[in-house]
């Protein structure tokens, strides 16, 4: 299933690419020329959430953001396990297609593991790492797994895919005050119907599914990562990723790390504060 929906070119002035998969077909833009940094977005989200740091940015760097199979305008597979394992393993195809080398990725959200675990495999080819409201390791606050238990559950999966709910409770309830009308619904109408919602409906489970993975990444990071140029940009008032349980976690896996305090962003801080991102990636990686 493909997605039909054609982003404004005001609001998404990029070019749309894609990359054939071995499971699915992914869309990408790729932007700019200079050091690349490749740009992964989590959940419910998709590359419009990176739209202002892409064109703060490909002045100077090459910008590639991906949407994730079953997210923005890349197909929904049936045959298709949305976990974050496989969501990895398809972002290291693409990685292996566009011959990406010397790149920096960025992570926000389930886009951090994501985006780690493709890269820990391939280190030799990482420039360094940008990480923004994100996590590596397994998650174990209780309200952070209440989330999940409570988002895995029939009635919640249901809304999940009849109502749209993480769009319009969780992305759309912290953004609705600073988006526009027509960017919100860049949001919603690239998650138009019940079959195109099906990806959402597995990440609040990969919470714990995902142990295993972020098990492993907790490990790996710091090991084959660990001495990368590494840059946190937080968002200090985020109730998902809360800054004094995870920036000293990154503290400890980083020997070369600045820390960037966002001190008004909530989770989603591609949003809240494009600029100072921006600021931070080019003086982090000149």
């Amino acid at each position: 299933m493909m997605i039909d929906f054609v982003p404004d070119e005001a609001l998404y002035p990029f070019e749309s690419r894609w990359f054939d998969s071995s499971v699915g077909r992914v869309h990408y833009i790729d932007e700019g020329a200079g050091p690349p940094i490749l740009f992964c977005h989590g959940s419910p989200t998709w590359s419009f959430l990176y739209r202002h740091i892409v064109e703060g940015l490909r002045g100077r760097y090459r910008c590639i953001a991906v949407d994730h199979l079953g997210f923005g305008l890349s197909e929904r597979p049936e045959n298709f396990d949305y976990r974050i394992a496989e969501h990895s393993t398809v972002l290291g195809e693409l990685i292996d297609h566009l011959h990406l080398d010397g790149f920096v990725v960025m992570g926000h959200d389930w886009g951090g593991p994501i985006g780690l675990s493709a890269a820990t495999v391939r280190a030799d080819r990482v420039r360094g790492i940008v990480l923004g409201n994100t996590v590596f390791w397994p998650i174990e606050p209780l309200a952070n797994r209440a989330f999940g238990v409570i988002m895995s559950s029939r009635p919640m999966q249901r809304r999940i895919l009849g109502r749209n709910l993480l769009v319009e409770r969780f992305l759309l309830g912290e953004l609705g005050h600073t988006l526009t009308e027509q960017e919100a619904e860049h949001y919603r109408l690239v998650q138009p119907t019940e079959a195109a919602r099906r990806g959402l409906t597995f990440m609040p489970k990969e919470i714990r599914a995902a142990r295993p993975l972020l098990d492993r990444l907790a490990r790996d990071v710091p090991a084959r990562l660990g001495r990368k140029p590494t840059l946190a940009v937080w968002g200090m008032r985020d109730m998902v990723f809360r800054p004094k349980a995870c920036i000293p976690r990154i503290h400890a896996a980083f020997a070369d790390l600045d820390v960037v305090e966002l001190p008004h962003a909530r989770h989603f801080i591609p949003e809240h504060a494009p600029g100072e991102i921006i600021s931070a990636i080019a003086n982090r990686f000149p």
